[in-house]
């Protein structure tokens, strides 16, 4: 879905004027590395840009003429990257404020899903995608997006099939597609008829035989669920183009799933990378999609097959490969200079031929303005109470000297083992939160508005563990709850009040003080600061909890609680 700017016929009329010298073009980059993506080589070259397009490779410069002349100083260029799944709201900044992050990266274009904020806005859920997408198009980078396939109305689905700049549906719901939902059949039959994409979602490649053939028949074309060799093998066969993630699990992940490629040899043109849920932190610190390329450089695939899957390939399988993803005439003029091909390094980041970052800096952003989506908290824990989140042994041994709990792994390191009934001490009756010799926290997962009793599964927790304190955060869809981790279910309670206060917010208390808060009020699902807000929120949060004892790694803690949710709802500890 690309925007015509001009009459066609004054087009080419322009572009001629300009490749005969009768026009000026706009910028001409000289003395470049160009990496040709089609023919997997490099060769040394000129790029002319007009009107946002690149309209020739090596001009004639005793010819053309040009405002504007950039010196490459013989750095490699390479096309903008895509990152081809990616969940808008999962990092926490808005449109904007992502920007900042992403864009010194090298990223230039992502296809988002954006289901969970429009599930939290509910019944406001199509305003809120108008909203969300107002003057998308004045973002430093593309942003294509999908209706949600999951978590809302069917009726918020279809009104949003008919936005820019959606390309079709979003993640299904993978407790409902599997058993015929009527509601999935209509959104898919919707999609079908636009002609757009759709996007597949978890365990594709564990699914009943007869599903899995069910899902790409009807039009379902990638799989971003891999974990390892087998599941690759399995999603190629079935003609999915397959996704690797790296925002998602933990390294020996990524390093599983691109080890598997490499050994096993499998056609790199079968893939397309993404990260999936990132923190803005981990942009910041590590890198976006110059990161994984560079990792795969690493790890031993081709450069340029790693650069294609993060580029050509992208374009392709989203059927824009004559608008973006190589450096060719006619295609937009999104180009990363980098003094390397195995290590990604963005010098230089343009998008529609103009200097958009420099040196991991952004130079250009949008003043789009998301106020109007924050939205005021609604108490709905005024009945908690302490004893509820007390941890009550599912069994307990003859002797009495064990319980039977839930041990909850922090989503980092991947759903395999992210619940796990275990057996811990027990003395006088109470429970001892240790696991092999580690003392652990306890977690409550709390329904944030009651319907008659209230859900809540209480359990120990590996991932964050606090010598005194409690921290919570929520998250509100599909259906709001709150996660607090803690020792102490006094505080623990208390610490949830204090969240049920605000839309949504991640809050660390102590002898039932407020020691940091961060806001979380758009929808309850996203921040509206900016970068700079937001990292120092996310650094006071850990910083805060270090002081109660925890020792952080990784992820800050307010993403870590938040991914929690993601495996909640796919073992169904969320009703």
């Amino acid at each position: 879905m690309m925007k015509a700017t001009m009459n066609h016929l004054e087009e080419v009329h322009a572009i001629f004027d300009v490749l005969h010298g009768r026009k000026e073009a706009d910028l001409l980059m000289k003395n470049l590395n160009i990496l040709d993506v089609h023919g997997e080589t490099v060769y040394s070259g000129s790029l002319l840009i007009y009107h946002k397009r690149i309209v020739a490779l090596n001009p004639d410069e005793s010819i053309v003429k040009a405002k504007e002349v950039f010196d490459g100083q013989g750095l490699y260029a390479i096309p903008g990257l895509i990152d081809c799944h990616f969940h808008f709201e999962s990092q926490l900044a808005n449109p904007v404020a992502l920007a900042e992050a992403m864009v010194p990266c090298g990223t230039t274009t992502i296809f988002a899903e954006c289901l969970d904020i429009l599930s939290s806005a509910g019944k406001d859920g199509i305003q809120a995608a108008k909203d969300l997408f107002h003057d998308y198009d004045k973002l430093p980078y593309r942003l294509f997006a999908f209706a949600p396939g999951k978590k809302t109305d069917a009726a918020v689905t279809k009104a949003v099939l008919d936005m820019e700049p959606v390309i079709g549906l979003g993640e299904f719901e993978h407790f409902t597609y599997s058993a015929g939902d009527e509601d999935d059949f209509q959104k898919a039959a919707w999609v079908r008829e636009k002609g757009g994409f759709i996007n597949g979602h978890w365990g594709l490649t564990a699914l009943p035989q007869m599903t899995l053939n069910y899902l790409p028949a009807i039009g379902v074309t990638n799989n971003h669920d891999v974990w390892n060799g087998d599941d690759i093998a399995k999603s190629i066969r079935y003609g999915f183009c397959t996704q690797i993630k790296f925002g998602v699990g933990s390294n020996e992940v990524i390093k599983t799933l691109i080890r598997a490629i490499v050994d096993r040899k499998f056609p790199t043109e079968n893939f397309t990378l993404c990260c999936d849920n990132i923190s803005i932190e981990r942009l910041l610190k590590m890198g976006h999609m110059d990161w994984i390329v560079s990792l795969c450089a690493e790890m031993g695939l081709n450069p340029i097959k790693a650069i294609k899957m993060a580029s050509l390939n992208a374009a392709r399988y989203y059927h824009m490969d004559d608008q973006i993803g190589s450096l060719t005439p006619g295609r937009f003029a999104d180009i990363v200079l980098t003094d390397s091909l195995s290590k990604i390094n963005p010098l230089f980041v343009f998008k529609d031929g103009e200097l958009i970052a420099k040196d991991k800096k952004l130079l250009k952003n949008a003043d789009n303005d998301y106020s109007c989506m924050v939205t005021k908290g609604v108490a709905g824990l005024d009945d908690l109470t302490p004893q509820q989140l007390d941890l009550v042994p599912m069994e307990v041994s003859e002797d009495k000297t064990q319980a039977k709990v839930y041990l909850f792994d922090v989503y980092g390191r991947g759903h395999a083992k992210f619940y796990q009934e275990i057996w811990v001490p027990m003395k006088d009756g109470k429970i001892i939160p240790e696991y092999e010799g580690q003392r652990l926290s306890r977690l409550s997962v709390v329904r944030r508005y009651a319907d008659g009793s209230r859900h809540i599964v209480n359990g120990l927790f590996k991932g964050v563990t606090v010598d005194s304190g409690a921290v919570c955060t929520s998250f509100p869809a599909p259906v709001p709850y709150l996660v607090i981790v803690g020792n102490d279910s006094e505080e623990m309670c208390f610490c949830a009040k204090e969240v049920d206060k605000y839309s949504g917010a991640c809050i660390v208390t102590d002898n039932q003080e407020i020691k940091s808060v961060m806001p979380i009020e758009i929808y309850g699902m996203m921040a509206n600061m900016t970068i700079d807000e937001l990292t120092s929120h996310a650094d006071e949060i850990d910083a805060e909890l270090e002081k109660l004892g925890n020792h952080n790694e990784g992820e800050p803690v307010v993403n870590k609680l938040l991914s929690l949710f993601i495996s909640l709802h796919r073992f169904r500890f969320m009703e």
